[in-house]
């Protein structure tokens, strides 16, 4: 059994029942959820997911662009996700309790504060964002003021720390 087959097997009692509480019952619950990580490199995502296990980062950002770019659906309520850390070992199981698409300039400080990042504010969150969304882009479309995102909020419903048995 993978690392992550293995994580999902001791995180899957807490996905059914908060599955459950979202979407009824519902069999498909069974199944993996995909994992990923945040940001672009492994600094980031140890950062980020630090930030997260701790409380701070209850929600995250992406450009619309890159989930058209990639074929990519958008996360809706209730979808599960696993995240893992810099070195791709399954850390936490989250579940998104909230999005909505909005253009860049019109991300509130609400928003930006729960990201977690930096000093919090929106213009700390605009300065990195728009440097992410112009250094990582999956589309050729370049970043624009308007551009579209896609602002996900994130709830903790497992986690394990870095030593976790694997």
């Amino acid at each position: 059994m993978d690392d992550l087959e293995a994580f999902w097997q001791r995180a899957q009692p807490h996905a059914v029942a908060t599955v459950n509480s979202y979407m009824g019952e519902n069999p498909l619950a069974l199944l993996r959820p995909p994992a990923w990580a945040f940001g672009a490199t492994p600094e980031q995502a140890d950062e980020l997911l630090a930030l997260v296990l701790d409380g701070t980062k209850t929600s995250t950002s992406s450009a619309l662009w890159d989930y058209e770019a990639e074929g990519e659906d958008l996360p809706t309520e209730g979808t599960l996700g696993i995240v893992t850390d810099g070195r791709g070992a399954a850390r936490a199981l989250v579940v998104t309790s909230r999005v909505r698409t909005v253009p860049f300039d019109q991300v509130d400080e609400e928003h930006a504060s729960a990201e977690g990042e930096g000093d919090r504010s929106l213009a700390y969150w605009r300065q990195v964002h728009e440097a992410f969304f112009t250094d990582h882009a999956s589309h050729d479309r370049g970043f624009a003021p308007d551009m579209p995102v896609v602002l996900e909020d994130l709830r903790v419903i497992y986690s394990e720390p870095a030593d976790a048995p694997q």
